[in-house]
């Protein structure tokens, strides 16, 4: 069994609502450029192209929080919800489970609809961007939310955010040749795993289980900056990083990184694939491929995904493909 943890798709009905938002009336035509995105017909004739497959779908971004303020968010993150839940109890051998939205911009309310989406939808998770509208992940004020999904035993998924607003030099007024998503995605997963580290998330929570967009973005690459800092050439010692020791955390920080999970969503690089699983190690990677979002609907980036997976040993492809998201979501250990 192949589940595809980390895949998109915005049920026909969650469409129709955001029709009346003002966000919604500019991206849902820009979906709709992706019929695999919206519609479900075209989506099944992609799953149906493989064996022994399964997705837990996720919507596409924008974030809920990026819909309206704070008072109306958490109604349209019930909305959304709803409609995952009510898609994946009519097709259950297909959509197993769905990772559920939140109002990231109302902490509180977004408490509430975690436990909901969990506790009444069964949904496996959460989704969270990288910022919450330019706000990090380890600000105080969301530290509940992941305190909550640790205790109800369900894991994070970490999806980057970044637009063109966000220049390449501080000279200029925006990105340009969209290396705001080339490599400002990557970045933006790598500094959100970065806060959360330094925050003590996991000293603090170390039952929390986090999946990261696209293998962990830079970190598997960037190993040995992690494990050596500015600082800690001239003030510390190959076992001592003084920024750590301010954030008083209780393990190097490089151990703690390896404590995410890195999905294969690395767009069919062999090489990348092969860094990341040097760096997460097979008990901390799953299978994802970030469909339908390729030239092809989709097809493209789950048949490279699975040709590069298919090449590893035969307990490593169990572990990616199934037996990891297994042991991150408690529901598939019965119903797969």
């Amino acid at each position: 069994m192949k589940i595809d943890l980390f895949t998109h798709f915005v049920p026909p009905a969650f469409a129709e609502f955001l029709r009346g938002n003002e966000l919604g009336r500019a991206t849902v035509p820009r979906w709709q450029r992706i019929p695999t995105l919206v519609d479900l017909d075209a989506h099944f004739r992609l799953m149906d192209e493989f064996d022994d497959y399964v997705q837990l779908p996720s919507l596409a971004n924008p974030p809920i929080e990026a819909y309206g303020s704070a008072a109306q968010t958490p109604e349209i993150a019930r909305i959304a919800n709803d409609a995952l839940a009510e898609l994946c109890s009519r097709h259950r051998d297909r959509f197993p489970s769905f990772v559920a939205n939140l109002p990231m911009n109302n902490p509180e309310a977004a408490v509430t609809e975690a436990e909901r989406a969990v506790r009444e939808l069964g949904a496996a998770g959460c989704l969270v961007y990288s910022n919450v509208l330019g706000k990090p992940l380890s600000d105080p004020e969301f530290f509940p939310i992941f305190a909550k999904l640790a205790e109800l035993d369900r894991t994070i998924w970490l999806h980057p955010i970044r637009g063109p607003e966000h220049p390449d030099y501080r000279a200029e007024s925006r990105s340009e040749h969209e290396l705001w998503f080339t490599f400002g995605w990557p970045y933006e997963t790598a500094v959100a795993m970065g806060r959360l580290v330094y925050a003590g998330l996991f000293d603090k929570l170390p039952r929390m289980k986090i999946v990261t967009h696209h293998l962990g973005g830079l970190v598997p690459y960037l190993e040995g900056k992690i494990a050596i800092g500015f600082r800690q050439a001239a003030e510390g010692a190959l076992d001592r990083n003084p920024v750590a020791a301010e954030a008083h955390l209780e393990r190097a920080p490089l151990e703690y990184f390896r404590m995410f999970y890195g999905d294969t969503a690395v767009n069919g690089a062999s090489k990348a694939l092969e860094c990341g699983l040097a760096f997460f190690g097979r008990d901390h990677c799953v299978f994802a491929s970030d469909a339908p979002f390729d030239p092809t609907g989709g097809a493209h980036l789950i048949r490279r995904s699975i040709e590069l997976i298919d090449s590893l040993d035969a307990t490593t492809r169990a572990k990616i493909y199934h037996g990891n998201a297994r042991e991150l979501i408690p529901t598939l250990r019965a119903s797969l």
